[in-house]
């Protein structure tokens, strides 16, 4: 099953702030044309990006997907484009393992930086991404890998080894 959901208010009282009204009115990603590849993700807050400057942005998202799917992470176009700002790792690839794990349950974020001249404004609603679904493939002759995702973002060095 593939779907977004909102992480939970414990987790956004974390990690974003202790607003409900906020929590409770912000959109899940959704495409905006019937042939749209990427699911938009909308700002949650408002933030100056000033040229040189990053920021790293809270989505109150997580996703679920089947096992040989992920979940690209890609700024949005217009952004690039025309104001010269980028997601600092340029694609974010999201695991289906990364779902619920312990450590954030899951929660996305994308980190920009505006390598333009003149101030970005980021107001809550603009669409700052764009998620891509996208099956992949492994060799044939892998070994079996028994490691399992125990944190969250940056954790895949530090998984369980071999169920423990």
């Amino acid at each position: 099953m593939r779907k977004f959901e909102k992480i939970s208010f414990e987790e956004f009282k974390k990690s974003v702030c202790d607003d409900i009204k906020l929590y409770e009115n912000f959109n899940l990603p959704k495409r905006q044309t019937k042939y749209s590849a990427g699911y938009d993700f909308e700002s949650i807050i408002e933030y100056t990006l000033k040229p040189g400057e990053t920021v790293k942005i809270p989505l109150g998202i997580k996703v679920c997907m089947n096992e040989d799917e992920m979940l690209m992470l890609l700024v949005r176009s217009s952004m690039g484009f025309k104001n010269n700002v980028r997601m600092c790792n340029q694609v974010g690839i999201i695991e289906s393992d990364y779902y619920n794990n312990e450590s954030n349950e899951g929660h996305m974020f994308i980190k920009l930086h505006n390598h333009g001249k003149e101030d970005f404004q980021i107001k809550k609603g603009d669409r700052i991404c764009q998620g891509i679904f996208t099956k992949f493939l492994i060799v044939d002759n892998e070994e079996s890998i028994e490691n399992k995702r125990t944190g969250g973002m940056g954790s895949t060095n530090k998984g369980e080894k071999n169920g423990k």
